[in-house]
């Protein structure tokens, strides 16, 4: 199966990734299926579009926006599934809702996105355990080096669980200073992170 214009992925691993193992036992933690934050991002690619280039290669691993699996309901209360769905195991993917796809074990960020580690907070007197709006930058898509320390905008960031590490994915068109390191920035990955 072949598009014109958009990739065809397949999910890896289930639609929803809302059950975490304790010991030898299964803990299902949501149970609702419009919470975005317990969808499943990660697919893998079975075609690529006709037209265009593109560098994500049949077979590459990739991190999709979140509404590619997630089922919702309509004004009726009727359960409906994504624009993106063709089967259980096939989805129609546009190439603006690929946010970083794999290349020869690598990460690669697309055109117009960076991925930033949050940075922890050195107030201890601050209400949160990460600085707002600044970050290391651990993908790039070219626009900055990777561990850069840049500032963003505020509310332009989006979390996202990679490899068992918390991660910002801010446009890149959003990272509004690029910052000298003082030395003593630390990156913040919490522990529910690294336990997914």
């Amino acid at each position: 199966m072949k598009s014109v214009y958009n990739f065809v992925v397949k999910p890896i691993g289930k639609r929803y990734n809302n059950v975490k193992k304790v010991g030898d036992k299964e803990l299902i933690v949501n149970t609702e299926i419009f919470n975005h934050q317990y969808v499943n991002r990660q697919a893998t690619v079975i075609s690529k579009p006709i037209i265009g280039n593109t560098d994500i290669d049949i077979g590459s691993d990739v991190i999709l926006h979140h509404n590619v699996f997630r089922r919702w309901h309509n004004v009726k209360g009727v359960e409906k599934n994504s624009k993106s769905y063709f089967n259980e195991d096939t989805y129609i993917v546009q190439p603006d809702q690929i946010f970083l796809y794999k290349k020869f074990w690598q990460w690669h960020s697309p055109k117009g996105f960076c991925w930033v580690k949050p940075i922890k907070n050195k107030d201890k007197y601050a209400n949160s355990e990460t600085q707002e709006n600044i970050g290391i930058v651990k993908y790039t898509d070219g626009s900055f080096k990777t561990k850069d320390l840049v500032g963003f905008t505020p509310i332009s960031n989006y979390e996202f669980v990679i490899d068992n590490e918390l991660l910002y994915r801010v446009y890149t068109k959003f990272i509004t200073i690029k910052y000298e390191y003082q030395g003593d920035e630390k990156a913040y990955n919490p522990s529910w992170a690294q336990s997914s």
